[in-house]
């Protein structure tokens, strides 16, 4: 028997809240990724490809994503895996330092114990923000999805943002101990933070559904059977293919923007950076518009956040197609608004297609929530880790076979811009369904409101 989901209560105090757990993730992730890539790279004259192997291993180590939804899942509760989640992170991050500074004096045990490192900062991401969101999905009402998604991607930029200024002022003057003093700083400040944001928020009536409906998932065959399930629900699947296709695509961009900037249109590297900064720009006013029209806008927000979604990587297809076309014509194009706007479709995609997966977290079977957002979270994850490595592969393939850097870019934009149009497939089939199971839905609620009438007659 399918018991009754309870309502939403969450206001924007509680956004916020969860919010600051996404920036505290922001916070130790940056020093990580960014700064130990930097140290390892210039201040120890380590190749490039080291810190590129262990970023994608924190990635791709986060297909564990599924299993750790599932055991929030059999609990019913999400902040002791939020909170656990975070803890994991900081010690990874921590170790990750003391493995930077271990490799001054021996190489091979500090790139082993970096490995270790590095993994361990992709389960904390995945335990802690799997969770997060979760909660914050079964927490929100629909109408403030869009803005919720949009305040969760918001913050983790803020976190960037802080932690990038205030520590770049404690690592000067640098030094490898300096470097290990504040990762431990930045580690503990948002391990504090998180719990801090967590407290006593989990106290209302969409965590007790939770908890009654912790039983069914641990009785039910354990973990693989959980993720047979989830799998076997044709929207989780097409969902988890579109996030996979889509995020290839968002991700692949990343790597080769400024390079292209600079060997086609002969920017410096502070230009080609500010060009970085103008996508960056545009990525979020698409995301504060989309936010801004769902939760203010007139009915129908779930349609409004398909369409912006269906919308949002058409447009991005289009521009990345223009952005091929700008290398042909070099510098006479106007490179910084095509730019911004590829950011702005960029930012509205996908913020609505994070809340589209928070609006269908719960469609299912129960008890199954976690294991189904920890299972789009892993194919984000994994596409994120393959999309850097495969697009820079493919720029320096294709420039071997054209010996033209404009071919060469505009080939590997393209064939972004094709995997744009596959997610579009994919989300207008996700749309249509949704539209069909709401129907049935409605139907089904009128049906059963009839009979209580024809029974009290």
């Amino acid at each position: 028997m399918r018991t009754t989901p309870a309502k939403a209560t969450m206001g924007w105090l509680g956004i916020f809240r969860l919010g600051l757990v996404q920036a505290a993730i922001g916070a130790v992730v940056v020093i990580t990724t960014s700064t130990l890539n930097r140290v390892l790279v210039v201040e120890l004259a380590l190749p490039a490809m080291l810190p590129g192997i262990l970023v994608a291993l924190h990635y791709f180590v986060q297909v564990l994503r599924p299993r750790l939804g599932y055991g929030s899942d059999i609990g019913g509760r999400r902040t002791p895996w939020i909170i656990g989640g975070m803890a994991v992170l900081g010690l990874g991050a921590l170790g990750a330092a003391l493995s930077t500074a271990l490799m001054a004096s021996n190489l091979w045990l500090g790139i082993a114990c970096a490995v270790v490192a590095f993994l361990a900062v992709g389960l904390g991401v995945g335990c802690c923000g799997t969770t997060m969101l979760v909660l914050l999905s079964k927490s929100v009402a629909k109408e403030k999805l869009a803005a919720a998604a949009t305040v969760t991607w918001v913050m983790m930029i803020v976190g960037f943002i802080i932690t990038t200024i205030i520590a770049g002022k404690m690592l000067d003057p640098f030094s490898l101990t300096t470097l290990v003093e504040v990762t431990a700083s930045v580690a503990a400040a948002a391990f504090l933070l998180t719990c801090l944001a967590v407290y006593g928020i989990e106290r209302s009536s969409t965590s007790a559904a939770d908890s009654s409906n912790a039983a069914p998932a641990a009785a039910s065959g354990g973990f693989m059977a959980a993720l047979r399930e989830v799998w076997s629900e044709p929207h989780s699947r097409r969902l988890a293919s579109f996030v996979f296709v889509s995020m290839l695509a968002y991700s692949a961009q990343d790597l080769i923007l400024e390079p292209f900037a600079g060997a086609v249109f002969g920017m410096t590297p502070g230009e080609s950076t500010q060009l970085s900064g103008m996508m960056s720009g545009g990525t979020l006013v698409g995301m504060l518009l989309v936010a801004l029209v769902c939760t203010v806008g007139a009915r129908g927000r779930m349609g409004a956040l398909r369409l912006w979604t269906i919308g949002g990587c058409v447009a991005s297809a289009l521009m990345l197609v223009t952005l091929a076309i700008a290398g042909f014509v070099g510098p006479a194009w106007p490179i910084a608004p095509t730019v911004f706007l590829l950011g702005l479709a960029n930012g509205a995609y996908a913020v609505a297609a994070i809340g589209s997966m928070m609006g269908l977290v719960g469609r299912g079977r129960e008890s199954r929530e976690g294991t189904r957002m920890g299972l789009w979270g892993a194919a984000q994850a994994i596409a994120f880790g393959i999309g850097g490595i495969a697009a820079t592969g493919a720029v320096d393939l294709a420039r071997a076979a054209t010996g033209s850097l404009p071919a060469a870019y505009g080939s590997v934009f393209v064939a972004e811009a094709a995997l744009f149009v596959v997610a579009t497939a994919f989300a207008v089939r996700l749309s249509r369904e949704d539209t069909q199971s709401s129907v049935e839905v409605d139907i089904q609620g009128v049906s059963a409101t009839y009979m209580t009438e024809a029974g009290r007659g």
